[in-house]
C-alpha cells in the first residue's frame, strides 16, 4: 500500500503498515500510551541513496558534521599522532563530548532538553483529555511560516522536534523558517527520518555492508554490536520473483517456488540480518511491493497547480506520464514538487500516489501531496481506527499542515510554478526508451514510424525503409505465427506505479471482460502477466468477478513483486526469441511500469512502452504498437465484425461503480495483519544466531566486500587525479540502468564468465539485481548494459570500450582491470542527466571498484551525484555552454585534476582546472553540494565514529 508522510503523501511506497504517528511527532500522554505500534509511524521517508547508509547519514543528519564536531572538540583526523593518543590526551574535552553524546537522540528524552521546549503543546481530544503533546509551529508566532510550502513545514517541524543544539541547532531552524531567502543559496540543513524503506535489491547490499562494517569494527578492537541502523528499517522482499511461468492458474505457486530455489541464500542472509541487527523488520516474499526517495540541501519547491477534471476514460497513468514530461522539461532535479489546486478534489489517494511514485522519473527529490480529507478517507478505507484518524486530523490542523479545500487558501510561496488543467490530459503512453518521452495515443502510429526511420537514439532505431515491412514467420508450438517491427511480445501489468491503484486495475479487468464478450483473444505468443502490488488487489479482483476475464486473456497472477518493471520478465519462448534475433525484429514490450530504459525490461525488446494497465490489455489484444486506435480495429469479433478500441474501453463511471462496491476496508485490514507472518518456505529458513556473519568464500550471492580492507582509524585525505585515461565517453541521459543493470546476465559477459567458472549453469544465473550482495559479480556487471552507447566505439552499441594505450576493444570490466593493474586512474566523460533513473548504490560502488576516480558531466541526477561522492568518486560539471564535444575532447586524452591537498580547502561548488596531455585546459565545478559532502565516506565514517565512541572508555 501507500505510505503517508507526516503531512502528506511522500512518493508512493507500498508497505503493509501504513502508520499513524511516530512518538517523535506526538509524545503520548498516559491516556494514549496503549496506542498500537501500527500507529507509530506517520513520518516515513524512504532513503534511496546508497541503500541503508542514507539512514545512517541522515540520522546523524549532516554528512560530515560529525567530522566538524570532532574538530570542534579538539580532535584532528589528519594528525600523524594516533587518534587514540589524541583521545587520551584530551580527557576533559572527551568528558564533555561524551556527556553531550549521552544526552542526544534517545527516545524518551525530556522535552526540557529541546531548545524549543516552550512551544511543546497539548493536543486535546474532542471528547476530553489529550492525545499527547507536540511542537506547535503556530506557537512560534512567525508570519513567515504561513507562506511556507507544506513540504518545507515538515522539514521545519522535524528540525524543531530534534533541536538539541548539537546535531540540530536553532540556526538550522531559522534557515528553514527563512526558506524563501535561504533556499536559492543551497544552504545545508539536517533532517532525521523516522523510518527507512528498502526493497531487497537495495536491501541485500545494504545488509552486506552492515555485516562487513561489523567485521571492520571487530578488527579495530571495538564493539561490533554497535553497528546497527540508527532509525527503524522496513525491508520488503519484492524484487526477486520472475515471470518464469505465465498464463497459468498455478503461476503464483510455481514462480514463488522457483524464487525460493534461486534466492534461498539471499533470503537466509536477510533473515539473519533481521535477527542480528536492531531496528530492522523484513517483510517476506510474496507480500507486495515497496518503493522509495532522500539527502539534504534545503531544496527549492516547485508548486504544481492542478485544475479542472479528467475527461471520461482518461486514467491516472495518462496523468502521471503527462506530469512526468512537464516536470522533466521544467527541470526539478534536487527539488521538491508540491501539488495543490482545486483539481486535487477529483484525484483519489491512489491516483496521487501514482504521480508521487514517479518522482525519480521526473527527477525530483519527492512528489508531495499535503494531507486533506481524501487522505483521511483512505486511512479509514484501509482499516485505521476512528481515533487514529481523528488524532491525525487534529494534529495536522493544529500545526497548519492540513489542507481543507472547502476553506479559503492562504497564498504560499514556491520557487517556481507549473499548472495543468486536467481536462487537457489525453490518453497516452511513453517510450520507446525513456519514461518522459510521452506519446498521445492518437499520434502513436505516426510516432512509431518516425522511430523506425530515425537514427539510433532515444527516439530512433534506424531501420531501412525497405526492411520496415519485414515479416518473420515461425511455428509457435505447432501453430503458425508471425512477428513484425512493433509486434508486442511482452504485455505486463506490473510495478509499484499502478498495481495498487484500484481504478486502473479494475479498469484493466473491465477491458478484458469486454474483449472476452466480443470474442477477442490475445495471441498465445504474447507473454502476458499480472503482478499485483498487494494482496488486496487479488481480493477486490476476485470479489468483482473480473479476475476470470483477465485469466482468459492470459493475465493470470504470476506473483507479488516488481517482475517485468525491474527486468524479471523471465525468458521468452525459444521460438519467439529466435524469430526476433534471426530477423532483427524491433519487438515491443508494453508494461504498466515506471521505467523503460534500454536493456531493462528484456534483452530482446528494443521498444518498451509505459502504459496504464487497461492500455496494456488493449495493446496485448492488438498484438502491435503499430496501430492507430482511433481508426484501425483491434481485431475481429466472434460475429465477424471489426472491434475497435472504443468498443472495449470502460467509462469512468463504470470503473468507479466497481471500485465503490468491491474495494472494502476489511480487505486491507486482513492483508496487513498477515503480511509479516511469512509463508511456509520463509518460515522454514534456518539461519544462524551469531551477531557476526560467517562469510562463505564460495558463495556467488553473498560475498565479503573489499571496502574495509586495510582500513585505519585515520581517513585518507583528498586525492588528485593524475594522467587518468578515459574509460568511457557518453552522451546525454546515461541512466543507472546503463551503469549498473538490474536485469538478466548476458551469456557472453564478464559476469557470466565468472559464474560459469564457479560451476553455475546459465539457467541459474538469475539477475544482476539478485546478485547485488556479491561485489565480484557486480563489478563485472558495471557498465554491462547491452544497449550502452560509448563514443569511443564510434557507433557500435554494447558493453565494451577501447583500451586507449593499446587500441584494443574490450569489455568495460576487462579494460578497467587492465588500467588498474598498470597503475592508471580512469575517468568518465558524460553529457546531461548522468545517473538519472532509479537510485542505485551499485551505480556508484561499481565504478569505484573499477578504479574510476572522477566523472565529468554536463549535469548529474541529484541522488547519483551524492552516491558518487559517498564512494569517493569526484563529480565535476562542465561550465554552462560547454561539454566534451564543444571542448574538442575525444576521450583519447589523459586527464589531470588537481584537488586541494587539505579537505578543509575544498568548498561546495568551487572551480577546479582540468588539464589534458595534449595541452587542453578547462574549468569545471566540483559538485560537492554540502560542506559535509566533500568529507563523507559513506561506509567508513560510521565505523570510525562508532570506534571512536568505543575508545572513549579506554
Amino acid at each position: 500500500m501507500y505510505v503517508t508522510g507526516s503531512a502528506g503523501l511522500i512518493r508512493a511506497s507500498r508497505v503493509p503498515s501504513l502508520g499513524g504517528f511516530t512518538r517523535a511527532l506526538i509524545s503520548p500522554s498516559s491516556s494514549t500510551s496503549s496506542l498500537s505500534s501500527s500507529s507509530s509511524r506517520l513520518l516515513s521517508y524512504s532513503a534511496s541513496r546508497s541503500g541503508l547508509f542514507n539512514s545512517i547519514r541522515a540520522a546523524s543528519p549532516i554528512s560530515g558534521s560529525w567530522i566538524r564536531g570532532y574538530s570542534r572538540y579538539g580532535l584532528d583526523w589528519r594528525s600523524p599522532v594516533s587518534l587514540r593518543a589524541q583521545i587520551r590526551s584530551s580527557t576533559a574535552v572527551i568528558e564533555r563530548f561524551e556527556r553531550k553524546m549521552a544526552t542526544m537522540g534517545r527516545e524518551g528524552d525530556s522535552p526540557s532538553e529541546n531548545a524549543f521546549k516552550g512551544i511543546l503543546t497539548s493536543l486535546p481530544k474532542p471528547g476530553g483529555g489529550e492525545f499527547g503533546k507536540f511542537y506547535s509551529l503556530p506557537a512560534l508566532n512567525d508570519p513567515r511560516i504561513d507562506r511556507l510550502p507544506y513540504s518545507i513545514r515538515i522539514l521545519l517541524e522535524s528540525a524543531i522536534r530534534n533541536c538539541d543544539e548539537f546535531q540540530v541547532k536553532k540556526a538550522d531552524v531559522e534557515k528553514i523558517i527563512d526558506w524563501e531567502n535561504t533556499s536559492p543559496k543551497q544552504v545545508e540543513i539536517p533532517f532525521k527520518p523516522a523510518r527507512v524503506l528498502l526493497q531487497d535489491f537495495t536491501g541485500v547490499p545494504a545488509v552486506v555492508d552492515l555485516a562487513c562494517m561489523r567485521d571492520a569494527m571487530n578488527k579495530l578492537g571495538s564493539d561490533s554490536d554497535k553497528i546497527n541502523p540508527l532509525v527503524p528499517v522496513d525491508l520488503v522482499i519484492d524484487h526477486s520473483v520472475q515471470v518464469d511461468l505465465a498464463r497459468s492458474e498455478n503461476a503464483v505457486k510455481a514462480n514463488m517456488e522457483l524464487e525460493f530455489q534461486r534466492n534461498k541464500e539471499r533470503f537466509g542472509f536477510l533473515k539473519w540480518g533481521s535477527n542480528a541487527f536492531r531496528n530492522m523488520l523484513v517483510v517476506p516474499p510474496g507480500s507486495g511491493i515497496v518503493h522509495q526517495p532522500m539527502s539534504m540541501v534545503l531544496p527549492g519547491v516547485v508548486g504544481f497547480k492542478l485544475s479542472g477534471k479528467l475527461h471520461n476514460g482518461v486514467t491516472a497513468t495518462d496523468l502521471v506520464l503527462t506530469v512526468t514530461q512537464m516536470l522533466r522539461k521544467h527541470g526539478v532535479v534536487g527539488k521538491f514538487v508540491e501539488f495543490y489546486g482545486e483539481g486535487m478534489g477529483g484525484l483519489s489517494l491512489a491516483d496521487r500516489a501514482t504521480i508521487a511514485n514517479m518522482s525519480p522519473e521526473y527527477g525530483a527529490t519527492m512528489g508531495f501531496f499535503p494531507v486533506d480529507h481524501v487522505t483521511l478517507q483512505y486511512l479509514k478505507l484501509t482499516g485505521r481506527s476512528d481515533e487514529t484518524v481523528s488524532m491525525i486530523e487534529a494534529y495536522l490542523r493544529a500545526n497548519k499542515m492540513f489542507v481543507d479545500y472547502s476553506e479559503p487558501q492562504q497564498e504560499r510561496v514556491y520557487s517556481s510554478y507549473l499548472e495543468l488543467d486536467l481536462a487537457d490530459v489525453q490518453p497516452c503512453i511513453s517510450g520507446p526508451k525513456r519514461p518522459h518521452d510521452r506519446v498521445p495515443l492518437k499520434e502513436m502510429k505516426a510516432d512509431w514510424h518516425s522511430c523506425l526511420d530515425n537514427k539510433v537514439g532515444f527516439k530512433g532505431f534506424d531501420i531501412p525503409k525497405e526492411a520496415q515491412g519485414k515479416v518473420a514467420k515461425f511455428q509457435f508450438h505447432g501453430q503458425p505465427a508471425e512477428l513484425k517491427h512493433g509486434s508486442v511480445v511482452i504485455a505486463a501489468i506490473t510495478s509499484c506505479t499502478n498495481t495498487s491503484n484500484p481504478s486502473v486495475m479494475l479498469g484493466a479487468a473491465l477491458v478484458a471482460k469486454k474483449a472476452c464478450e466480443l470474442g477477442l483473444e490475445v495471441k498465445p505468443w504474447v507473454k502476458t502477466s499480472l503482478a499485483p502490488g498487494s494482496g488486496v488487489v487479488t481480493k477486490y479482483l476476485e470479489k468483482s468477478g473480473l479476475q476470470k476475464y483477465l485469466n482468459q486473456q492470459g493475465f493470470h497472477i504470476v506473483g507479488y513483486g516488481c517482475t517485468t518493471c525491474i527486468g524479471n520478465s523471465g525468458d521468452l519462448d525459444e521460438s519467439v526469441g529466435a524469430a526476433i534475433s534471426d530477423n532483427d525484429i524491433v519487438a515491443a514490450a508494453v508494461l504498466s511500469g515506471n521505467r523503460n530504459f534500454e536493456g531493462r525490461v528484456h534483452p530482446l525488446t528494443r521498444a518498451n512502452y509505459l502504459a496504464s494497465p487497461p492500455l496494456v490489455v488493449a495493446y496485448a489484444l492488438a498484438g502491435t504498437v503499430d496501430i492507430d486506435f482511433e481508426k484501425e480495429p483491434i481485431g475481429t469479433g466472434k460475429d465477424g465484425k471489426s472491434v475497435f478500441f472504443k468498443d472495449i474501453w470502460p467509462s469512468t463511471e463504470e470503473v468507479a461503480e466497481v471500485v465503490q462496491s468491491c474495494v472494502l476496508p476489511d480487505m486491507f485490514k486482513s492483508t496487513y495483519e498477515s503480511i509479516t507472518k511469512g509463508n511456509p518456505m520463509w518460515n522454514e529458513l534456518s539461519v544462524p544466531t551469531s551477531k557476526l556473519y560467517s562469510w562463505d568464500p564460495s558463495s556467488t550471492y553473498i560475498h565479503e566486500p573489499p571496502y574495509f580492507k586495510n582500513m585505519t582509524m585515520a581517513p585518507p585525505g583528498p586525492h588528485s587525479v593524475k594522467d587518468a585515461y578515459c574509460l568511457l565517453n557518453f552522451g546525454d541521459s546515461i541512466t543507472t540502468d546503463h551503469i549498473s543493470p538490474a536485469g538478466s546476465i548476458h551469456k557472453d559477459s564478464p559476469a557470466a564468465k565468472y559464474l560459469l567458472e564457479r560451476g553455475i549453469d546459465r539457467k541459474d544465473f538469475n539477475s544482476y539485481g539478485s546478485r547485488r550482495g556479491n561485489d565480484e559479480v557486480m563489478a563485472r556487471g558495471t557498465f554491462a548494459n547491452i544497449r550502452l552507447v560509448n563514443k569511443l566505439l564510434k557507433g557500435e552499441v554494447g558493453p565494451k570500450t577501447v583500451h586507449i594505450p593499446t587500441g584494443e576493444k574490450l569489455y568495460v570490466f576487462d579494460a578497467a582491470t587492465r588500467y588498474k593493474a598498470d597503475g592508471h586512474d580512469t575517468i568518465v566523460l558524460a553529457g546531461a542527466e548522468y545517473g538519472s533513473g532509479s537510485s542505485r548504490d551499485w551505480a556508484a560502488k561499481g565504478p569505484m571498484l573499477l578504479g574510476v576516480k572522477a566523472v565529468i558531466a554536463k549535469s548529474f541526477e541529484r541522488i547519483h551525484r551524492s552516491n558518487l561522492v559517498g564512494m569517493g568518486i569526484v563529480p565535476l560539471c562542465f561550465k554552462p555552454g560547454e561539454d566534451a564535444d564543444i571542448l574538442g575532447l575525444t576521450g583519447h586524452e589523459r586527464y589531470t585534476i588537481n584537488l586541494p591537498e587539505k579537505i578543509s580547502d575544498i568548498r561546495p561548488g568551487q572551480d577546479i582546472t582540468v588539464v589534458t596531455d595534449n595541452g587542453k585546459s578547462f574549468t569545471c565545478t566540483v559538485r560537492f553540494d554540502t560542506e559535509g559532502g566533500q568529507k563523507a565516506a559513506i561506509l567508513t565514517v560510521p565505523i570510525r565514529k562508532k570506534s571512536l565512541f568505543s575508545s572513549l572508555s579506554v
